[in-house]
């Protein structure tokens, strides 16, 4: 899994087992606090299984969720940064795996890996892009259209009928797409129309290719 990650695509035998070797598997149940923002960042995370939550605190002492990673996705960039402190909280929403490296034998890594050091820098971007076109999506598309594209990356197919399980409780999927709890039902409600059925996690579209046409603005 950390060789099929873009983090570590190319990097040499040698790194990846130091890597491995020093690092260890923590099992989370859910709610478990994996860094704390502003404290001192003394660990690198990877996802193995399950969801973690990034999130802040704004003045007010409200939560802001953004993002929520899974499988194979890593975490913590911020021990790269000067002063090396969680930029925010980290917590498993579910069950999870994550392989845990310590800040420095990662560091050392970097340093001594060209590859993993240009890794690192383009998924640093990646995530830069993603944050700016997830904010595009939040000023352009309707609450509506928002939730179809979620549905959308989820299906394995292009058109035809297909059957989705949300991977997360809805509360945290409401937090990804920019909205209230209350405002993702009264969207799956309206995507009735639009053959879409909800029944608990699962997600039945009746015709995939039809969705698409909603969510792309292509309908009557």
């Amino acid at each position: 899994m950390v060789r099929s990650s873009p983090l570590f695509e190319g990097l040499a035998s040698r790194h990846v087992a130091d890597l491995l070797r020093k690092g260890g598997v923590r099992r989370c149940p859910r709610g478990t606090v994996l860094f704390i923002e502003n404290e001192p960042a003394d660990c690198f995370f990877m996802v193995l299984e399950g969801w973690v939550k990034l999130s802040r605190l704004t003045a007010e002492g409200d939560e802001i969720t953004l993002g929520l990673f899974s499988r194979g996705d890593s975490l913590a960039e911020a021990i790269l940064q000067q002063p090396e402190r969680y930029a925010m909280t980290g917590q498993a929403v579910e069950p999870s795996r994550v392989l845990a490296i310590p800040a420095q034998i990662f560091l050392e890594q970097v340093s001594s890996s060209r590859e993993l050091c240009r890794n690192t820098m383009l998924l640093m971007a990646r995530r830069l892009l993603a944050a700016q076109q997830q904010l595009e999506q939040i000023s352009r598309h309707p609450t509506v259209q928002r939730v179809a594209l979620f549905l959308l990356r989820l299906c394995r197919c292009q058109r035809g009928a297909a059957t989705v399980e949300l991977p997360l409780d809805k509360t945290f999927i409401a937090a990804r797409l920019g909205m209230q709890p209350e405002t993702l039902s009264r969207a799956f409600a309206k995507l009735r129309q639009h053959g879409v059925e909800v029944n608990g996690d699962r997600v039945s579209i009746e015709e995939v290719a039809r969705l698409q046409a909603f969510a792309a603005g292509r309908h009557n």
